[in-house]
């Protein structure tokens, strides 16, 4: 299995080299509006989108749209295009008109993106300082939240994930990516490729060991890193055991390598419980070890004297996390084939994720456990044992949330998070809004159950046509589509007749084997 260039969240997910903090601008001011500030964030914002967003709109629909946002923030005004000419207005009153003419018809991924960008940007700016000088109200909310009101317009439009983070809570989330973790000390991507180590807690392990700023980080325990591969030096960092992580540094031209103790301060995204044979694996999110501690407990699990006769992946209310971590818990089942695929309009996220062999299952049945909740990188997992015949899915209809995420880092601190790609099952068909339907079915009540699984024990399988009209679909899918589809398993939260279900499946395995994809 190829591994990621950069770190991707599923659900909430990817994260290019982060900018040092001493190199942003600051955040403009709540009272003040400065035209320069605002027009640098809206430029690099909007040449991201056009170059990325995995379905963009015209320059004059983007325009537009960012314009509506200022009536979440002041209703008294009126945006509005008569004969081409955009207009914002108060009341009766026109404050500002501007032709559409200089914005091209359409935007795609070949055009020059920078250059369109800063049409959008010039042309914002001198709507919005006509706004804040006519509005209390605008002037309260400040620079941020009047563009952060824009972006939320503009992203109701292209997709449900999109969003503008403002600088306050994209200073947490780089936190979380950029390896702050209990050892101590925070790194960033430096020059040529190197992650730099841009501050040392007082007291931590790092500063015990000797790490200092600007330390760039060479290895990580014998593992190579580079900025362009941060996320796996987050994951390497904060590792699933306490003990001792080594760190080769670069200092002064010097090669030195340091001892840092990691301490285990985290809560565990996975319980694993052997019980009368079964292997119950409780996964509730996809953390930077996911992986890592699905192969341990398998690993432990058939190290025991009586090896499991069967896996229950429990995926229930499991929201998604880290993509990487979705591939390496599919790898862990898979011996071969395709774990995903992912399509966009920018040629880098094209994408195909192989299981790289060694099914660590040791090919025992596995039955996986879903429901109304199970969303993103849970999804692509179940999409992928499911496709690749290695497991039976039951529960309900999950999500349906099967789109990628960059990161994009914006000149005021703020960040966009830009929907760039979407998944595709091991067989092609769109995660996004179809969500994984399962082989059995457990949200149309206990009757049906009953007969469903009457239906099983004579070899028929009930959702069969359902999961080979889900298979054959291609993007885009009607929305019609999607709906007959999900009806036919409706969303629910998961439910104790899940497990007895998985239970019955591994003690009958006819009635598994019903059930699993050819």
């Amino acid at each position: 299995m190829r591994n990621t260039a950069a770190a991707i969240l599923c659900g909430i997910l990817l994260a290019p080299p982060v900018i040092a903090q001493e190199m942003r601008r600051a955040a403009p001011q709540r009272d003040h509006f400065y035209p320069q500030d605002v027009r640098d964030v809206l430029r690099t914002a909007y040449s991201g989108m056009l170059e990325r967003q995995l379905d963009i709109a015209s320059p004059a629909e983007l325009l537009l749209w960012a314009l509506r946002g200022l009536t979440a923030l002041d209703t008294a005004f009126t945006i509005q295009v008569v004969g081409g000419t955009l207009q914002l207005g108060r009341g009766s009153v026109v404050l500002l008109s501007r032709s559409l003419s200089d914005l091209p018809a359409a935007a795609s991924a070949q055009q020059d993106n920078l250059t369109i960008a800063d049409l959008i940007a010039r042309s914002l700016v001198e709507f919005y300082v006509a706004a804040w000088n006519s509005s209390a109200a605008i002037q309260a909310g400040g620079a941020e939240r009047l563009l952060q009101s824009g972006f939320e317009e503009v992203f109701n439009h292209l997709d449900p994930y999109s969003r503008y983070v403002p600088s306050a809570e994209a200073q947490q989330l780089r936190h979380r990516r950029s390896g702050q973790t209990p050892l101590g000390f925070r790194m960033a991507a430096g020059a040529r490729n190197t992650i730099v180590v841009v501050s040392v807690f007082p007291g931590g392990p790092a500063q015990q060991a000797g790490l200092r700023e600007g330390d760039s980080v060479l290895a990580i325990d014998g593992q190579a890193v580079t900025a362009a591969r941060i996320a796996l030096a987050a994951e390497l960092l904060e590792g699933s055991t306490e003990g001792n992580i080594k760190l080769t540094v670069r200092r002064a031209g010097r090669r030195l390598t340091l001892s840092l103790s990691r301490p285990n301060q985290r809560g565990s995204s996975l319980l694993a419980e052997l019980h009368e044979n079964i292997l119950w694996l409780r996964l509730t999110v996809f953390s930077t070890d996911t992986g890592l501690k699905v192969a341990e407990a398998l690993d432990r699990a058939f190290s025991a004297g009586v090896p499991p006769t069967g896996i229950v992946l429990d995926l229930r209310g499991n929201r998604g996390g880290l993509l990487q971590q979705a591939m390496s818990v599919s790898d862990a089942f898979l011996s071969r084939g395709v774990i995903a695929q992912s399509q966009g309009r920018h040629p880098g996220a094209q994408r195909i994720w192989h299981a790289a062999g060694g099914d660590l299952a040791r090919g025992r049945p596995v039955v996986a456990l879903v429901d109304g909740r199970t969303a993103s990188a849970a999804e692509i997992v179940v999409a992928a044992l499911s496709d690749q015949g290695r497991a039976v899915v039951v529960g309900s209809s999950s999500l349906g949330k099967g789109l990628i995420q960059i990161v994009l880092p914006l000149p005021n601190d703020a960040e966009m998070l830009i929907s760039w790609a979407r998944v595709l099952a091991p067989r092609g068909w769109p995660v996004q809004g179809l969500g994984v339907l399962p082989a059995l079915c457990t949200s149309l009540g206990q009757e049906t159950l009953q007969r469903d699984l009457q239906q099983i024990g004579q070899g028929v399988a009930p959702m069969a046509g359902a999961l080979a009209r889900l298979r054959s679909l291609r993007t885009p899918v009607p929305a019609s589509e999607v709906l007959a589809l999900r009806g036919t398993c409706p969303p629910a939260e998961g439910r104790e007749q899940d497990l007895v279900v998985a239970r019955f499946l591994l003690d009958h395995p006819a009635a598994y084997d019903a059930l699993l994809a050819r």
